[in-house]
């Protein structure tokens, strides 16, 4: 089936089972996106959750910044680099970081401006040798920083829950979130990517800025890769 069609044929099958509703339960719109033709793909499609925030994305007191933990998972398989000093390389391999360095990986990324990698967490020592890539590191969404608890002292703390489906979040510069939820594989039954999609929710609620006293979620949707969206509620 071609994209044209296939998108088609999604976007109709989408609207018939919503009928005259403008939104379906969570369960509902998971069941409704895993039985939708789907790309071919090796590991499947992601199941995603986008939000929309009732935030000032320019105001700083209104900025959002948090981590969800899922319990299941989310799929993919995560490209961890440590920065750490020479004595605690064995601790961050052994915690599950795959490209580990000090000095040698800083000017390494810094000659070749790659980015090989998903997350970094960094020792507190290392934090003071980055900011020579920091830039590259910000493009990329990698820089480590505590309030996402990805710098610290304890490594296995900080790796072994990346590696289990912990998710760091932040607002985009529209005032929205996304987040991965899982894939439409035979690694998820429909029941753990229900729980995952519920526990993304949950954290986005309580993620919300102290200045925010109006309702914060304007709007949610779970979508698929290369799928039309159907709002959640």
């Amino acid at each position: 089936m071609s994209i044209s069609k296939r998108q088609a044929a999604n976007a109709l099958k989408i609207k018939d089972a919503l009928g005259e509703r403008k939104q379906l339960e969570v369960q509902e719109a998971v069941e409704l996106l895993q039985s939708l033709e789907h790309p071919k793909f090796k590991n499947g499609v992601t199941l995603e959750l986008h939000c929309k925030l009732n935030i000032n994305p320019t105001k700083s007191d209104q900025l959002v910044r948090s981590s969800v933990t899922l319990p299941n998972g989310t799929g993919q398989t995560l490209t961890i680099a440590a920065f750490v000093t020479a004595e605690n390389e064995a601790v961050a391999k052994e915690a599950g970081a795959t490209l580990i360095g000090g000095e040698d990986l800083i000017d390494e990324i810094k000659t070749t401006q790659k980015i090989n990698f998903d997350i970094a967490v960094a020792e507190p020592e290392m934090m003071k040798k980055l900011p020579v890539i920091a830039r590259t590191l910000g493009v990329a969404g990698v820089m480590p920083n505590p309030k996402t608890g990805t710098v610290g002292t304890d490594l296995k703390a900080m790796i072994e829950p990346l590696l289990k489906g912990k998710l760091n979040f932040k607002n985009d510069k529209t005032g929205n979130i996304h987040l991965i939820c899982g894939k439409f594989n035979d690694s998820f039954t429909t029941e753990q990517l229900v729980e995952n999609v519920n526990a993304a929710l949950e954290a986005v609620e309580k993620a919300k800025p102290e200045a925010i006293k109006k309702k914060f979620v304007e709007s949610a949707y779970l979508t698929t890769t290369m799928s039309p969206s159907i709002r959640i509620g």
